[in-house]
């Protein structure tokens, strides 16, 4: 879709969405009140290194740096390659040494759509009884967990995941303003989440931790994990900055024995 928004629209409403007056803004990346205040009513054109600074300071994702560039008349600086692509080689290298590395647990990378991109070899094991049309490419991480014919009637504390996956779907919404990611929150909040599977909502069971764990009920016995998430630093590739690696540590002994059971089998 074409954007037909001015660069003047695009800065305010990033401004906006930040919760930064015009003043706080200008504080924050150094620049004039007034000049700042010329670039939003389009009494002033900014200049390509003043609008990556200002979308610095706003915290904007390289995706839309590119559509603010655009906006104002530039060539977009940040390239948005395949992951597949050669110049990517040393990223999916890294990605595939933690994966691999991260094993007899659970690790896997996802999109900024929360597709599933690649996972190591402890993922499959935890995925018994969902739907096969879950598993159908691309696979979304979160509506694997979420949906009733997914993870969700296995998982024992589902409430507390449920809010935990949701409020960082609902952050990352409000920092990139994705529409695609909108419809995702939309889509998963609507689920069922009352009366279905056991210990629904409760985590009576589990003495309050650093965390919010993921209580998983399996044929191999109850597993307990606390997830992570990694993501690379300064990114100068929107495919990277989008990417994220989800891995699972075992939260209690029994857990990693389970895991480590499974792995060597």
């Amino acid at each position: 879709m074409t954007n037909t928004q001015s660069i003047g629209d695009l800065l305010k409403t990033w401004r906006q969405r930040r919760r930064l007056s015009q003043l706080d803004l200008a504080l924050e990346a150094e620049v004039s009140a007034r000049h700042l205040s010329f670039l939003e009513t389009g009494r002033a054109q900014p200049s390509r290194e003043m609008i990556l600074q200002l979308a610095e300071t706003l915290e904007v994702p390289l995706r839309e740096r590119n559509v603010l560039l655009v906006a104002a008349g530039f060539a977009p600086v940040f390239p948005e390659r395949q992951l597949d692509d050669p110049e990517l080689a040393a990223a999916r290298d890294v990605i595939a040494t933690i994966l691999a590395g991260h094993e007899p647990h659970p690790a896997l990378t996802v999109d900024r759509h929360w597709r599933i991109l690649a996972h190591n070899r402890a993922i499959p094991p935890l995925l018994e009884g969902v739907s096969p049309a879950l598993l159908e490419p691309p696979v979304n991480a979160l509506r694997l967990a979420l949906h009733p014919e997914g993870l969700a009637p296995r998982i024992g504390n589902f409430l507390e995941w449920r809010a935990h996956l949701l409020s960082r779907l609902h952050r990352q919404l409000e920092l990139t303003a994705d529409p695609e990611l909108g419809r995702l929150f939309e889509e998963l909040a609507a689920y069922p989440h009352q009366g279905v599977g056991p210990q629904r909502g409760t985590t009576a069971a589990h003495e309050p931790g650093i965390a919010v764990a993921l209580h998983l009920a399996t044929s191999h016995g109850p597993l307990a994990f606390i997830s992570t998430t990694t993501v690379f630093g300064t990114p100068l590739d929107v495919t990277l900055a989008e990417l994220a690696l989800e891995t699972f540590f075992p939260a209690d002994a029994a857990t990693a024995a389970i895991m480590r059971r499974l792995m060597a089998d």
